[in-house]
């Protein structure tokens, strides 16, 4: 596959990246290679009973959802300036006046 400046320019554009004139040609020569080294992947031979490769075991047993809370050093109402029925009381702001 030719890939060609203004390929680079199209692709820097969806990228938005700012890519000046002097390095598309450069850049143009990269991407060819890379795309054309991904296109040898499709000339490797896979025989139609390989299993694929997985890397562990192939299946793995999940394990039990569990919530183990962390003990705080200090109650909560102990840190607040104002704690009323478990909640955390903080002064209105001046938009909140009305409601």
């Amino acid at each position: 596959m030719t890939i060609d400046a203004n390929a680079v320019r199209h692709v820097a554009q969806l990228a938005e990246l700012a890519v000046p004139d002097s390095g598309l040609d450069s850049l143009a020569t990269q991407m060819e290679s890379i795309v054309n080294f991904v296109a040898q992947l499709g000339d490797v031979a896979v025989p139609d009973d390989g299993a694929p490769v997985t890397i562990g075991p192939a299946r793995t047993r999940l394990r039990d959802d569990r919530v183990d809370p962390i003990p705080m050093s200090r109650a909560p109402a102990e840190m607040a300036p104002a704690f009323e029925q478990g909640f955390f009381v903080v002064p209105r702001l001046d938009g909140m006046a009305g409601e």
